[in-house]
């Protein structure tokens, strides 16, 4: 269908609303914006402009909300994931791309399960759990499958006690995450500079959710924003679980 001006300015603006109130969504509880965002994107856009558009928009929502969080990043932890990313992203774009990903989301959702509400099996899995390894699965996985950014978000949730530090370092990780997927966003297509109008007002939209979001989380109480989380990760796990087994 051909769009006259007017309706495709219609588009870009509807789309710029939708990207804020997604990205205020993830800055609030600190996840999710990402998923509600590309589940909406078919019904607007081309399905060869879906992902390199969605991945850069999620860029933007979560480095914005990272540096509007800037004080309560876990700056410390950055190294370790950092390489486990750089090593996950070579690894698994250039080695391991003709091995069947098709239960790895199962993986994932009872690692999440498990390490929220098993004690005994998060006292088990601390012991090796550290963030080269939550880097290189993070990034890594996320080249090729969907929903990777909570393994962090699980491990943050575990061992910081601020629901500003979660959220903020999570944000860290995940721009790094989206970060490794650029040069694959721009092998997808070329057509994506033709919607330079409809990413612009996107990413508007994304910072000014990111800004909204943030001070929404940082009114709210402690105990309340981390127990969502918690809630909304175990959601998504059983979800993730699901659409693989059934």
């Amino acid at each position: 269908m051909v769009l006259s001006k007017r309706g495709e300015l219609v588009i870009e603006y509807l789309l710029g609303l939708i990207a804020l109130v997604t990205s205020m969504l993830a800055a609030i509880v600190g996840f999710g914006g990402g998923m509600l965002l590309i589940a909406i994107l078919p019904a607007f856009l081309g399905s060869n402009v879906i992902i390199p558009i969605h991945g850069l928009v999620q860029l933007a929502s979560n480095s914005s909300r990272m540096l509007f969080s800037l004080k309560y990043v876990k700056w410390e932890l950055l190294p370790r994931f950092l390489c486990g990313s750089v090593i996950g992203a070579f690894v698994v774009g250039y080695g391991l791309s003709h091995i069947s990903m098709d239960y790895v989301p199962v993986a994932i959702g009872l690692y999440i399960l498990l390490n929220i509400w098993s004690p005994r099996f998060s006292d088990f899995v601390s012991r090796y759990e550290n963030y080269y390894l939550i880097g290189f699965l993070q990034t890594g996985l996320g080249l090729v499958v969907g929903a990777t950014g909570p393994l962090a978000l699980s491990v943050l949730t575990k061992q910081l006690q601020s629901k500003d530090e979660i959220i903020a370092t999570s944000s860290l990780f995940m721009t790094i995450s989206h970060s490794a997927k650029i040069p694959v966003y721009l092998s997808v297509t070329a057509s994506i500079f033709s919607d330079l109008n409809l990413i612009v007002c996107m990413v508007v939209g994304a910072v000014l959710g990111s800004f909204l979001g943030t001070r929404l989380r940082l009114s709210a109480r402690n105990d309340y924003i981390i127990s969502i989380i918690k809630v909304l990760l175990t959601l998504l796990s059983v979800k993730m679980i699901g659409e693989v087994v059934y």
